[in-house]
């Protein structure tokens, strides 16, 4: 008896490594193909430091709007010196020998990651392929396109629209004697942190669809849980220093949730009432 639940046991450790070797083989040599553009990767996060971005654009915009249709009060509140401001670069700096190298290593491990990721969610299927029905493995295209489609807008809508909002906000404490000094280690790993969990996040409607096509989870069991998501997504945010950052984690996860909720509901209901339906029949 202690033998038959031992041998499946290993079996699935066995498993785990051959797909965890898999993973890694794919993420080395992803990170090979990302080190030839590591650089530009590195100009790209640097971007917001410029001082010039889309926030600046459109306070620029709304200032020019702004003395068009109301002159006397462009010139009472200085705006031109806004909209005329020169642009204040802000290098990042290293202190420690070899830094600017596991940088660029970091960051070409997870561009060589975003890369490898269809080989990733492929190896997690045939992980868990064993435990689904012949007709459930038949959703492994569509899982495997959906969960890397959903990771990579994560990773850009963090990169586009929060990352330079995280940086104007830090850039504007700047005073007189309080000058920003961005180490590159802390810059990076930041930005790359957060990235990552952009790109889980937005994996969460993808997971809900799927436990939802198997029965696991429905919109009946979700949508009254929707507190206990918001104190969650309140608790995760808040190991992030800053308000700021803690507000751009909290709400698209919550949203997440939220659309997680909708997806059950869509795609969830047809293969309960199907179940309901033909309660003895084999699958």
């Amino acid at each position: 008896m202690n033998e038959e639940k031992t041998v499946p046991f290993i079996e699935h450790l066995v498993e785990l490594r051959k797909r965890l070797v898999v993973i890694v083989i794919a993420v080395i040599v992803g990170m090979g193909v990302a080190w030839n553009f590591s650089s530009e990767l590195l100009k790209f996060i640097e971007k917001p430091l410029t001082g010039k971005t889309y926030l600046t654009e459109i306070k620029k915009d709304v200032y020019l709007k702004v003395k068009e249709l109301a002159p006397s009060m462009y010139t009472r509140y200085k705006l031109d010196q806004e909209v005329n401001a020169p642009t204040k670069l802000h290098p990042l700096n290293y202190s420690a020998p070899l830094e600017p190298f596991f940088i660029q290593c970091k960051i070409s491990m997870m561009a060589g990651f975003v890369l490898v990721l269809p080989i990733v969610f492929y190896q997690v299927w045939l992980f868990v392929a064993p435990a689904l029905t012949k007709r459930e493995r038949r959703l492994v295209v569509p899982f495997v396109t959906a969960a890397t489609v959903t990771f990579c807008i994560g990773a850009m809508f963090f990169l586009i629209i929060i990352w330079p909002v995280i940086i104007n906000f830090s850039l504007s404490y700047e005073a007189e004697g309080l000058q920003s000094w961005f180490n590159i280690s802390a810059y990076v790993n930041f930005c790359l942190r957060l990235i990552l969990m952009f790109g889980l996040i937005f994996e969460l409607p993808v997971l809900t669809l799927i436990l939802a096509r198997f029965g696991i989870v429905s919109y009946q069991f979700l949508a009254p849980k929707r507190k206990y998501a918001l104190l969650a997504s309140s608790v995760v945010a808040a190991f992030h220093a800053d308000l700021i950052t803690m507000f751009v984690i909290m709400i698209p996860m919550y949203l997440m949730y939220e659309i997680s909720v909708w997806v059950a509901l869509i795609f969830g209901k047809k293969r309960i009432g199907a179940e309901e339906q033909l309660p003895g029949q084999p699958e």
